[in-house]
């Protein structure tokens, strides 16, 4: 599977994270991408940590006519 950098990443809909790791499910061994927050989450506050399928993270979507990637790479961690 394609490799992903740690750093900060901007998801398509204008929000931004950090990536800070990859971890496997301990059963089927599926790749997850762990992130958390860096703006303030109404419902968890800021630094929310978050998992996501690491296919999900890198996936290219369509909406509304458009190709982009759901979560683009912006920079390394300051």
């Amino acid at each position: 599977m394609e490799e992903l950098k740690l750093g900060i990443y901007k998801h398509f809909k204008g929000k931004i994270v950090q990536v800070i790791g990859i971890a496997r499910h301990s059963e089927t061994e599926e790749e997850f991408v762990v992130y958390k927050d860096l703006y303030e989450n109404e419902k968890y506050g800021k630094g929310a940590l978050w998992l996501r399928p690491k296919s999900m993270f890198l996936e290219i979507i369509t909406r509304d006519g458009k190709t982009f990637s759901r979560f683009e790479y912006v920079r390394e961690k300051e």
